[in-house]
Order: structure tokens, then C-alpha cells, then sequence
């Protein structure tokens, strides 16, 4: 019985770590446990996205709270949440270690990289407002780069 309960939470945990949420997408997020709170609850969630085999469903079809996990810029969005502050005061320089990363997740070639930082650069002000969040810094970036012949083909 142990050893089930313990595969149980390493299913769950595993499905956590790769996911948009504390319970990733799927089933269990989307509809069964959809305003869960409490950790157990999340780890429910996670297990029944893990078990019933609509998690893959869902991040290919984009459906059952996936639809961040599609595309090209698929982990920008999460990097850009974790690393805000970070990203703000490289952005500002246009250059440095957080802003390197970014560009090494969507893909830009050594090529592009100064095109990328001072495209960024130019655009802090949009990206970082006051009122900034990662899905409105997140946006601005991409509006940026859809502006600029180079950065375009990063979009996918």
C-alpha cells in the first residue's frame, strides 16, 4: 500500500513540474478540480491528469486549460514569471545573463542576439510599465519582435 500511495505522489509531483499550474492541465484542472485551493486538492488534480490519459489530449490540441503549452514560445511565458525583476534590469541594460536565456528559450540565433537585446531594449518602457505583468511584458515582447524583420521568424 505504501509503495502505491508513494507512486501516487511521485505521478503527481512529476505531472506538477511540467505543467502551467500547480496541477498542470488536463482533466482534473480543467473540469473535476477545477478551484482547487489546497494542496490536496491540487495533488488530486495532478493525479487524475497523470492517470486518465487526457493530459497529452489536452497540450496537443491545445484544450482542458493547455492552451499555454502550445507554440513556439511555449516556456517563455513561465521564465518570464519567475524571472521578472531580472529580466527588467537586463532589458533596461539590453544585455545580460537573464536576457541571454530568454533568447536561448525562443530559439534566437547568436546571429540575432544584439537585434534581440536592443529591440528589447527600445522597448522597455512598453514591456515594463508601472503596471507590468509577465503577460503584458510577455505580449509587449512579442509585439515587438512580430514588428522587426529578423525577430519575426522567432514566432513560429
Amino acid at each position: 500500500m505504501k509503495k502505491i500511495i508513494a507512486g501516487a505522489i511521485l505521478a503527481a509531483s512529476s505531472t506538477m513540474a511540467f505543467a502551467n499550474g500547480p496541477a498542470g492541465c488536463g482533466l482534473g484542472t480543467a473540469v473535476v478540480f477545477k478551484d482547487a485551493n489546497e494542496w490536496h486538492e491540487h495533488v488530486l488534480a495532478a493525479t487524475t491528469n497523470g492517470t486518465s490519459g487526457n493530459q497529452t489530449f489536452g497540450m496537443t490540441s491545445g484544450t482542458l486549460g493547455c492552451e499555454a503549452a502550445n507554440g513556439p514560445l511555449a516556456g517563455v511565458q513561465t521564465f518570464m514569471d519567475n524571472n521578472m525583476d531580472q529580466l527588467a534590469m537586463d532589458v533596461a541594460k539590453g544585455q545580460g545573463e537573464t536576457l541571454a536565456a530568454l533568447a536561448e528559450i525562443i530559439g534566437v540565433d547568436a546571429a540575432d542576439q544584439t537585434t534581440f537585446n536592443t529591440k528589447l531594449q527600445a522597448s522597455f518602457d512598453t514591456m515594463f510599465s508601472s503596471e507590468a505583468t509577465s503577460e503584458t511584458a510577455y505580449q509587449a515582447m512579442k509585439n515587438t519582435m512580430e514588428a522587426d524583420l529578423v525577430l519575426k521568424k522567432y514566432l513560429g
